[in-house]
């Protein structure tokens, strides 16, 4: 425990604390979030993940009262000793949490470059899942947890709706956003790295020419392109993707949650890549 007391640099107990309510504000705004280069991370597994993912955590907050010393050692064991931190009151950290059941412990984290030309593939034919302008966060943590389960690729997000560090889908995705490559972009610049890297998109759409995706070689570098519940995808991707792909359904209605359509057609890929 000593290691811990020695390393802590600062108290706050104020909510009036000038530096308590500029994480308010990275809390609550993503026009802060995107000007600082900055946003607030919540608990311990998603520090790990951040860190694993080669994220930078700035400052570590803990508030005594909700962490435990233990819980405090884990935490300070994966970030370097020269990171600030910061013992903040239970009153604090209720009004920078963003969720109730954290470990009491919060991190102010530098956001990544999440340009196209960022993106690196470590296999010859990449799996990608591309969404187009995902609006609910709540589905976009979904696509990610996805992404994770089946070790894709990369994400690719075309004309974003909604900032990557929302808290809702760093919640959402359980961390998941952490743990796979991440782009953004609009739909022309995605379909145009599409083609320069030779990658056949397949486009999930609700069309008379669209083909069963069961019927599809997803082994080689492969897209899976989906759009929004409410309107699918733009006639931009419907017009330029490879292919057009259909889940063919039994009942009575034509659709389905769009993460939940998006698993079924990653998973049915990894599937035939499995028997490579």
């Amino acid at each position: 425990m000593q290691e811990t007391y020695l390393r802590m640099h600062k108290q706050i107990t104020s909510l009036q604390n000038p530096f308590i309510k500029e994480l308010v504000l990275l809390k609550e705004k993503s026009r802060n979030r995107k000007k600082t280069g900055r946003f607030l991370l919540e608990g311990q597994r998603e520090i790990q993940l951040a860190t694993k993912g080669n994220y930078i955590v700035d400052k570590l907050l803990y508030c005594p009262a909700i962490c435990t010393q233990n819980e405090l050692e884990l935490v300070i064991h994966m970030i370097p000793s020269t990171i600030e931190i910061i013992e903040v009151s239970k009153d604090i950290y209720t009004k920078i949490a963003y969720r109730e059941t954290t470990e009491g412990i919060v991190a102010t984290v530098a956001s990544k470059n999440h340009t196209l030309d960022a993106v690196i593939f470590k296999r010859k034919h990449p799996l990608i899942l591309v969404a187009e302008a995902p609006e609910k966060p709540g589905n976009i943590g979904a696509l990610l947890r996805t992404a994770d389960a089946a070790n894709i690729d990369a994400v690719f997000i075309a004309n974003p709706k909604t900032d990557l560090y929302n808290p809702n889908i760093i919640r959402s995705s359980v961390g998941c956003l952490f743990t796979t490559q991440i782009a953004t972009g609009s739909t022309d610049e995605i379909l145009n790295y599409l083609e320069k890297h030779k990658i056949t998109s397949y486009a999930a759409a609700l069309k008379e020419d669209s083909e069963p995706y069961h019927s599809q070689n997803f082994s080689k570098a492969t897209a899976i392109v989906v759009g929004t519940e409410a309107t699918g995808l733009s006639e931009k991707w419907l017009t330029n993707a490879s292919k057009k792909i259909i889940i063919p359904m039994n009942g009575i209605i034509d659709s389905m949650n769009v993460s939940v359509a998006a698993a079924i057609l990653i998973f049915e890929a990894t599937r035939q890549r499995a028997f490579l």
